[in-house]
Protein backbone atom coordinates (compact mmCIF):
# COMPACT_ATOMS: atom_id res chain seq x y z
CA UNK A 1 0.00 0.00 0.00
CA UNK A 2 2.75 2.11 0.90
CA UNK A 3 4.93 1.50 -2.30
CA UNK A 4 1.71 2.49 -4.21
CA UNK A 5 1.20 5.48 -2.46
CA UNK A 6 5.29 6.67 -3.07
CA UNK A 7 4.65 5.48 -7.00
CA UNK A 8 1.50 7.90 -7.44
CA UNK A 9 3.13 10.52 -5.62
CA UNK A 10 6.35 10.42 -7.87
CA UNK A 11 4.48 9.74 -10.56
CA UNK A 12 2.19 13.42 -10.04
CA UNK A 13 5.90 14.90 -8.88
CA UNK A 14 7.42 13.84 -12.74
CA UNK A 15 4.17 15.30 -14.29
CA UNK A 16 4.34 18.84 -12.90
CA UNK A 17 7.81 18.95 -13.18
CA UNK A 18 7.77 17.72 -17.27
CA UNK A 19 4.60 19.97 -17.22
CA UNK A 20 6.62 23.03 -15.69
CA UNK A 21 10.10 22.26 -17.60
CA UNK A 22 7.98 22.08 -21.19
CA UNK A 23 6.43 25.63 -20.00
CA UNK A 24 9.48 27.22 -19.61
CA UNK A 25 11.07 25.78 -22.38
CA UNK A 26 8.09 27.30 -24.66
CA UNK A 27 8.59 31.12 -23.09
CA UNK A 28 12.57 30.60 -23.32
CA UNK A 29 12.04 29.74 -27.27
CA UNK A 30 9.61 32.62 -27.40
CA UNK A 31 11.91 34.80 -25.89
CA UNK A 32 14.86 34.16 -28.29
CA UNK A 33 12.88 34.53 -31.15
CA UNK A 34 11.69 38.14 -30.18
CA UNK A 35 15.22 38.93 -28.88
CA UNK A 36 16.34 37.78 -32.69
CA UNK A 37 18.88 35.50 -30.62
CA UNK A 38 17.95 32.74 -33.42
CA UNK A 39 18.69 33.72 -36.74
CA UNK A 40 16.12 31.19 -38.57
CA UNK A 41 13.14 32.93 -38.57
CA UNK A 42 11.20 31.06 -40.86
CA UNK A 43 8.35 28.23 -40.36
CA UNK A 44 10.10 25.03 -39.81
CA UNK A 45 13.54 26.35 -38.24
CA UNK A 46 10.56 28.60 -35.78
CA UNK A 47 9.06 24.93 -34.88
CA UNK A 48 11.88 23.27 -34.84
CA UNK A 49 12.91 25.70 -31.71
CA UNK A 50 9.79 25.19 -29.68
CA UNK A 51 10.29 21.34 -30.09
CA UNK A 52 13.46 21.53 -28.75
CA UNK A 53 13.24 23.62 -26.17
CA UNK A 54 10.46 22.03 -24.73
CA UNK A 55 11.60 18.78 -24.67
CA UNK A 56 15.26 20.09 -23.62
CA UNK A 57 13.58 21.59 -20.31
CA UNK A 58 10.41 18.89 -20.27
CA UNK A 59 13.91 16.27 -20.15
CA UNK A 60 15.09 18.34 -17.31
CA UNK A 61 12.24 18.49 -15.11
CA UNK A 62 11.90 14.54 -15.82
CA UNK A 63 15.37 13.84 -14.61
CA UNK A 64 15.58 16.21 -11.84
CA UNK A 65 12.20 14.93 -10.34
CA UNK A 66 13.66 12.10 -8.07
CA UNK A 67 16.26 14.38 -6.74
CA UNK A 68 13.54 16.99 -5.51
CA UNK A 69 11.56 13.94 -3.90
CA UNK A 70 14.52 12.47 -2.17
CA UNK A 71 15.35 16.22 -0.44
CA UNK A 72 11.72 16.65 0.43
CA UNK A 73 11.41 13.28 2.08
CA UNK A 74 14.87 13.82 3.98
CA UNK A 75 14.02 17.50 4.88
CA UNK A 76 10.61 16.08 6.56
CA UNK A 77 11.88 13.62 8.25
CA UNK A 78 14.82 15.96 9.75
CA UNK A 79 11.58 18.10 11.20
CA UNK A 80 9.81 15.11 12.19
CA UNK A 81 12.99 13.91 14.18
CA UNK A 82 13.16 17.28 15.74
CA UNK A 83 9.85 17.49 16.78
CA UNK A 84 9.70 14.04 18.59
CA UNK A 85 11.33 15.60 20.92
CA UNK A 86 8.92 18.67 21.31
CA UNK A 87 5.71 18.85 23.44
CA UNK A 88 2.38 20.67 22.36
CA UNK A 89 3.24 23.34 24.76
CA UNK A 90 6.50 23.59 23.53
CA UNK A 91 5.28 24.44 19.73
CA UNK A 92 3.09 26.34 20.52
CA UNK A 93 4.73 28.80 22.36
CA UNK A 94 7.83 28.52 19.60
CA UNK A 95 5.32 29.39 17.03
CA UNK A 96 4.07 32.74 19.30
CA UNK A 97 7.91 33.44 19.56
CA UNK A 98 7.97 33.43 15.77
CA UNK A 99 5.25 35.08 15.03
CA UNK A 100 6.30 37.91 18.08
CA UNK A 101 10.12 37.94 16.10
CA UNK A 102 8.04 38.53 12.45
CA UNK A 103 6.60 41.23 13.85
CA UNK A 104 9.71 42.86 15.00
CA UNK A 105 11.48 42.53 11.91
CA UNK A 106 8.66 44.10 9.71
CA UNK A 107 8.39 46.58 12.32
CA UNK A 108 12.18 47.47 12.01
CA UNK A 109 12.56 46.65 8.33
CA UNK A 110 10.13 49.80 7.62
CA UNK A 111 12.64 52.60 7.92
CA UNK A 112 14.68 50.50 5.14
CA UNK A 113 12.13 50.07 2.94
CA UNK A 114 12.72 52.69 0.57
CA UNK A 115 16.49 52.43 0.29
CA UNK A 116 17.06 50.78 -3.44
CA UNK A 117 18.47 47.60 -4.09
CA UNK A 118 19.53 47.05 -0.13
CA UNK A 119 16.07 47.56 1.38
CA UNK A 120 14.30 44.31 0.32
CA UNK A 121 17.37 42.32 1.02
CA UNK A 122 17.61 44.32 4.62
CA UNK A 123 13.93 43.31 5.29
CA UNK A 124 14.11 39.66 4.26
CA UNK A 125 17.55 39.29 6.66
CA UNK A 126 15.82 41.06 9.57
CA UNK A 127 12.83 38.69 9.38
CA UNK A 128 15.07 35.87 9.42
CA UNK A 129 16.96 37.01 12.22
CA UNK A 130 14.26 38.04 14.42
CA UNK A 131 12.16 35.68 13.82
CA UNK A 132 14.66 32.88 14.96
CA UNK A 133 15.55 35.21 17.93
CA UNK A 134 11.66 34.84 18.85
CA UNK A 135 11.83 30.94 18.69
CA UNK A 136 14.61 30.23 20.76
CA UNK A 137 14.18 33.44 23.23
CA UNK A 138 10.32 32.06 24.01
CA UNK A 139 11.80 28.04 23.82
CA UNK A 140 13.89 29.10 26.63
CA UNK A 141 11.75 31.09 28.85
CA UNK A 142 8.78 28.36 28.16
CA UNK A 143 8.28 27.67 32.01
CA UNK A 144 8.06 31.27 32.67
CA UNK A 145 5.42 31.53 29.24
CA UNK A 146 3.05 29.17 30.75
CA UNK A 147 3.30 30.72 34.09
CA UNK A 148 2.67 34.22 32.93
CA UNK A 149 -0.84 32.50 30.70
CA UNK A 150 -2.14 30.77 34.35
CA UNK A 151 -1.60 33.86 35.20
CA UNK A 152 -3.66 35.80 33.11
CA UNK A 153 -6.13 32.95 33.66
CA UNK A 154 -6.46 34.11 37.45
CA UNK A 155 -6.58 37.71 36.82
CA UNK A 156 -9.39 37.25 34.54
CA UNK A 157 -11.61 35.02 36.96
CA UNK A 158 -10.72 37.25 39.68
CA UNK A 159 -12.51 39.91 37.59
CA UNK A 160 -15.25 37.83 36.54
CA UNK A 161 -18.75 37.24 38.49
CA UNK A 162 -18.45 34.66 41.20
CA UNK A 163 -22.02 32.63 41.91
CA UNK A 164 -20.43 30.11 44.26
CA UNK A 165 -18.25 29.91 46.81
CA UNK A 166 -15.14 27.15 47.75
CA UNK A 167 -17.33 24.83 49.78
CA UNK A 168 -20.40 25.65 47.64
CA UNK A 169 -18.06 24.42 44.06
CA UNK A 170 -16.34 21.59 46.16
CA UNK A 171 -19.29 20.03 46.99
CA UNK A 172 -21.12 20.59 44.06
CA UNK A 173 -17.97 18.25 42.03
CA UNK A 174 -18.20 15.97 45.08
CA UNK A 175 -22.10 15.26 44.95
CA UNK A 176 -21.78 11.87 42.33
CA UNK A 177 -18.87 10.70 45.40
CA UNK A 178 -20.53 7.78 47.34
CA UNK A 179 -20.67 9.54 50.67
CA UNK A 180 -23.65 8.85 53.28
CA UNK A 181 -22.26 9.29 56.31
CA UNK A 182 -18.96 10.84 58.24
CA UNK A 183 -17.37 7.64 58.41
CA UNK A 184 -17.36 7.18 54.82
CA UNK A 185 -16.18 10.79 54.39
CA UNK A 186 -13.11 9.81 56.14
CA UNK A 187 -12.60 6.85 54.05
CA UNK A 188 -11.86 8.86 51.03
CA UNK A 189 -8.47 9.01 49.74
CA UNK A 190 -7.27 11.45 47.25
CA UNK A 191 -4.36 11.21 45.45
CA UNK A 192 -0.76 12.85 44.66
CA UNK A 193 0.64 12.62 41.18
CA UNK A 194 3.90 11.41 43.25
CA UNK A 195 1.91 8.17 44.49
CA UNK A 196 0.95 7.45 41.07
CA UNK A 197 4.31 8.00 39.84
CA UNK A 198 5.79 5.78 42.47
CA UNK A 199 2.93 2.39 40.94
CA UNK A 200 3.41 0.66 44.62
CA UNK A 201 0.10 2.11 45.12
CA UNK A 202 -1.50 -0.35 42.47
CA UNK A 203 0.48 -3.29 44.89
CA UNK A 204 -0.94 -2.30 47.68
CA UNK A 205 -5.02 -1.53 46.43
CA UNK A 206 -4.78 -4.90 44.56
CA UNK A 207 -4.21 -6.90 47.82
CA UNK A 208 -6.85 -5.12 49.30
CA UNK A 209 -5.42 -3.47 52.54
CA UNK A 210 -6.94 -0.22 51.44
CA UNK A 211 -10.84 -0.10 51.62
CA UNK A 212 -13.25 3.23 50.42
CA UNK A 213 -13.05 5.78 47.76
CA UNK A 214 -9.64 6.62 45.82
CA UNK A 215 -9.87 10.41 44.37
CA UNK A 216 -8.83 11.87 41.40
CA UNK A 217 -8.75 15.60 41.21
CA UNK A 218 -8.69 17.20 37.47
CA UNK A 219 -5.61 19.02 38.18
CA UNK A 220 -3.58 16.09 39.05
CA UNK A 221 -4.92 14.43 35.93
CA UNK A 222 -3.60 17.41 34.14
CA UNK A 223 -0.49 17.43 36.24
CA UNK A 224 -0.27 14.20 35.11
CA UNK A 225 -1.35 14.65 31.38
CA UNK A 226 1.55 17.84 31.57
CA UNK A 227 4.47 15.32 32.51
CA UNK A 228 3.66 12.55 29.81
CA UNK A 229 3.58 15.39 27.42
CA UNK A 230 7.18 16.64 28.15
CA UNK A 231 10.10 16.94 25.93
CA UNK A 232 12.04 15.24 28.15
CA UNK A 233 12.43 11.71 28.05
CA UNK A 234 12.75 10.86 31.85
CA UNK A 235 9.45 12.34 32.85
CA UNK A 236 7.26 11.78 29.87
CA UNK A 237 8.12 8.16 30.70
CA UNK A 238 7.19 8.86 34.43
CA UNK A 239 3.77 10.18 33.40
CA UNK A 240 2.91 7.91 31.18
CA UNK A 241 3.27 5.29 33.74
CA UNK A 242 1.51 7.54 36.01
CA UNK A 243 -1.57 7.51 33.25
CA UNK A 244 -1.08 3.79 33.11
CA UNK A 245 -1.67 3.22 36.84
CA UNK A 246 -4.56 4.90 37.30
CA UNK A 247 -5.95 2.99 34.36
CA UNK A 248 -5.23 -0.47 36.15
CA UNK A 249 -6.44 0.90 39.54
CA UNK A 250 -9.94 1.20 37.44
CA UNK A 251 -10.04 -2.23 36.45
CA UNK A 252 -9.63 -3.46 40.26
CA UNK A 253 -13.19 -5.08 41.39
CA UNK A 254 -12.46 -4.09 44.64
CA UNK A 255 -11.32 -0.71 44.31
CA UNK A 256 -13.76 2.34 43.42
CA UNK A 257 -11.72 5.38 41.53
CA UNK A 258 -13.67 8.77 41.16
CA UNK A 259 -12.64 11.47 38.84
CA UNK A 260 -13.27 14.62 40.69
CA UNK A 261 -14.32 17.69 38.72
CA UNK A 262 -11.71 20.40 40.28
CA UNK A 263 -9.44 22.68 39.71
CA UNK A 264 -6.80 24.56 41.01
CA UNK A 265 -9.12 27.57 39.86
CA UNK A 266 -12.12 26.53 41.95
CA UNK A 267 -9.90 25.74 44.88
CA UNK A 268 -8.64 29.40 44.63
CA UNK A 269 -5.12 28.19 45.09
CA UNK A 270 -1.80 28.19 43.13
CA UNK A 271 -0.09 25.20 43.15
CA UNK A 272 -0.81 21.13 43.63
CA UNK A 273 0.32 20.44 46.90
CA UNK A 274 -1.99 23.62 48.03
CA UNK A 275 -4.82 22.05 45.65
CA UNK A 276 -4.58 18.62 47.43
CA UNK A 277 -4.97 19.85 51.16
CA UNK A 278 -7.40 22.30 50.48
CA UNK A 279 -9.55 19.18 48.56
CA UNK A 280 -8.64 16.92 51.08
CA UNK A 281 -10.22 19.54 53.89
CA UNK A 282 -13.32 20.26 52.24
CA UNK A 283 -13.95 17.02 51.56
CA UNK A 284 -12.81 15.62 55.06
CA UNK A 285 -10.40 12.64 53.17
CA UNK A 286 -7.53 11.47 53.44
CA UNK A 287 -4.22 12.44 51.05
CA UNK A 288 -1.92 9.52 50.12
CA UNK A 289 1.25 10.44 48.92
CA UNK A 290 4.90 9.90 49.02
CA UNK A 291 6.14 13.85 48.76
CA UNK A 292 8.04 14.18 51.71
CA UNK A 293 7.28 17.87 51.64
CA UNK A 294 3.71 17.61 51.51
CA UNK A 295 3.26 15.02 53.90
CA UNK A 296 4.48 17.98 56.43
CA UNK A 297 2.66 20.51 55.03
CA UNK A 298 -0.71 18.74 55.48
CA UNK A 299 0.18 17.15 58.39
CA UNK A 300 0.48 20.82 60.27
CA UNK A 301 -2.62 21.80 58.87
CA UNK A 302 -4.46 19.03 60.53
CA UNK A 303 -4.93 16.85 57.25
CA UNK A 304 -4.34 12.95 57.59
CA UNK A 305 -1.14 11.39 55.36
CA UNK A 306 -1.52 8.36 54.27
CA UNK A 307 2.86 7.89 53.34
CA UNK A 308 3.53 5.10 50.99
CA UNK A 309 7.42 5.03 52.13
CA UNK A 310 6.35 5.05 55.77
CA UNK A 311 4.29 1.75 55.03
CA UNK A 312 7.11 0.55 53.34
CA UNK A 313 9.28 1.22 56.12
CA UNK A 314 6.90 -0.46 58.79
CA UNK A 315 6.89 -3.04 56.84
CA UNK A 316 10.62 -3.93 56.58
CA UNK A 317 11.98 -6.26 59.00
CA UNK A 318 13.17 -4.90 62.28
CA UNK A 319 16.92 -5.18 62.86
CA UNK A 320 17.99 -5.14 66.91
CA UNK A 321 21.26 -3.51 68.19
CA UNK A 322 23.94 -6.73 68.22
CA UNK A 323 22.22 -8.65 65.90
CA UNK A 324 24.51 -9.84 62.73
CA UNK A 325 23.59 -9.94 59.15
CA UNK A 326 25.66 -10.41 56.08
CA UNK A 327 26.11 -7.64 53.39
CA UNK A 328 28.10 -7.33 50.37
CA UNK A 329 30.34 -3.80 50.63
CA UNK A 330 30.05 -2.32 47.08
CA UNK A 331 30.78 1.55 47.39
CA UNK A 332 32.83 3.94 49.91
CA UNK A 333 30.90 5.97 52.40
CA UNK A 334 30.99 9.55 53.14
CA UNK A 335 33.13 9.47 56.19
CA UNK A 336 36.40 8.26 55.47
CA UNK A 337 36.91 4.47 56.13
CA UNK A 338 33.36 4.06 55.54
CA UNK A 339 31.89 1.32 53.06
CA UNK A 340 28.55 1.30 52.14
CA UNK A 341 26.09 -1.72 51.51
CA UNK A 342 22.32 -2.40 51.13
CA UNK A 343 19.93 -5.05 52.29
CA UNK A 344 17.88 -7.55 50.34
CA UNK A 345 15.24 -5.02 51.02
CA UNK A 346 16.86 -2.44 49.29
CA UNK A 347 17.98 -0.72 53.23
CA UNK A 348 20.78 0.96 53.28
CA UNK A 349 24.02 -0.26 55.51
CA UNK A 350 26.79 2.03 56.45
CA UNK A 351 29.53 -0.38 57.80
CA UNK A 352 32.88 1.24 60.25
CA UNK A 353 36.34 0.72 58.75
CA UNK A 354 34.62 -0.98 55.68
CA UNK A 355 36.09 0.72 52.87
CA UNK A 356 39.04 -1.72 52.76
CA UNK A 357 36.41 -4.15 51.95
CA UNK A 358 34.49 -2.80 48.84
CA UNK A 359 33.55 -5.73 46.55
CA UNK A 360 33.70 -8.12 49.26
CA UNK A 361 30.62 -10.09 51.38
CA UNK A 362 30.89 -9.42 55.04
CA UNK A 363 29.27 -10.32 58.51
CA UNK A 364 28.48 -7.30 59.92
CA UNK A 365 27.16 -6.23 63.67
CA UNK A 366 24.57 -4.09 64.09
CA UNK A 367 25.36 -0.79 66.24
CA UNK A 368 22.39 1.68 65.73
CA UNK A 369 19.86 2.39 63.52
CA UNK A 370 18.25 6.01 62.04
CA UNK A 371 14.64 5.66 61.08
CA UNK A 372 13.03 8.42 58.81
CA UNK A 373 10.03 9.02 56.19
CA UNK A 374 12.18 9.01 53.42
CA UNK A 375 13.82 5.33 54.65
CA UNK A 376 15.80 3.65 57.11
CA UNK A 377 19.69 3.58 57.68
CA UNK A 378 21.62 0.72 59.61
CA UNK A 379 24.96 1.39 60.99
CA UNK A 380 27.37 -1.30 61.50
CA UNK A 381 30.99 -2.80 62.31
CA UNK A 382 32.68 -5.42 61.04
CA UNK A 383 32.85 -8.94 62.90
CA UNK A 384 34.62 -11.14 59.64
CA UNK A 385 34.65 -11.48 55.88
CA UNK A 386 32.72 -13.91 54.75
CA UNK A 387 33.85 -16.91 51.85
CA UNK A 388 31.71 -17.33 48.88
Amino acid sequence: MADGIVKLMLFLARSVFVLLGGVAGYQLARIAILQDWWQWGTFPYIFVLFLLGVSFFALVGYLITPIFVRTLGFIGLSFEKNLESLSWNDISVALVGLIAGLLVANLVALPFADLPVVGSYAAILLNVALGYLGVTLFLKRREEIHGMWSSIGGLKDKFSIKGKRLRSRVKGHGQDLPIDSLEERSSIKVLDTSVIIDGRILEIASTGFLEGSFVLPRFILNELQSIADSSDPTRRTKGRRGLDIINEIQHLSDVSVQILETTLKDLDVGSVDEGLVALARELGAKVVTTDYNLNKIAQIQGINVLNVNDLSNALKPNLLPGEAITVDVLREGKEPQQGVGYLDDGTMIVVEDGENYIGKRIEVVVTSMLQTSAGRMVFGRIRKEVRH
